[in-house]
């Protein structure tokens, strides 16, 4: 992903989550420009998802920054949309968008979009699922939500 970004100045690594953080540190690490690592918190603000900067990463990121942004796994594009809006609200540019899987092939808003791996996966509603309307269970033992997380059925090994 930096080897892709190192013609295009980069200031700062954008980026939101554990496994998008990771990866957006290692893309400043190898990219020429040596770009700064910033993250947005992701949340709800009355019923509506938001991304915001901390206080302390808020001055960063001002108008005529280069911002990169960074994610792990891209599947509708929504919280790359949102940290695109919070950049561009600073008066700062999004270069470009790097991820490790693209799982959509819904346009980014005309952004260069680099992925090491691209397949497109449809995202359903749940009245739109194919598989819902064949009376599929839902596997959700790995659901990133908490609420819906069901105990793991894989057992631990066995301690003398």
């Amino acid at each position: 992903i930096a080897k892709h970004f190192a013609p295009w100045p980069v200031d700062v690594v954008l980026s939101t989550g554990p496994g998008a953080l990771i990866l957006s540190h290692c893309v400043a690490r190898a990219h020429p420009s040596r770009p700064i690592v910033v993250y947005g918190t992701k949340g709800l603000v009355s019923g509506h998802r938001r991304v915001t900067l901390p206080v302390e990463f808020q001055k960063l990121i001002r108008p005529e920054t280069h911002v990169l942004l960074i994610e792990d796994l891209v599947s509708t594009g929504s919280t790359l949309n949102l940290l695109t809006n919070l950049v561009e609200q600073t008066g700062a540019e999004v270069v470009g968008v790097g991820c490790l899987w693209r799982r959509t092939s819904v346009d980014l808003g005309g952004r260069p979009v680099f992925s090491l791996v691209s397949r497109d996966f449809p995202t359903y509603s749940p009245p739109d699922c194919p598989l819902c309307k064949k009376g599929v269970p839902l596997n959700e033992e790995f659901v990133r939500r908490r609420a819906h997380r069901r105990p793991s059925t894989i057992k631990g090994p066995k301690t003398p």
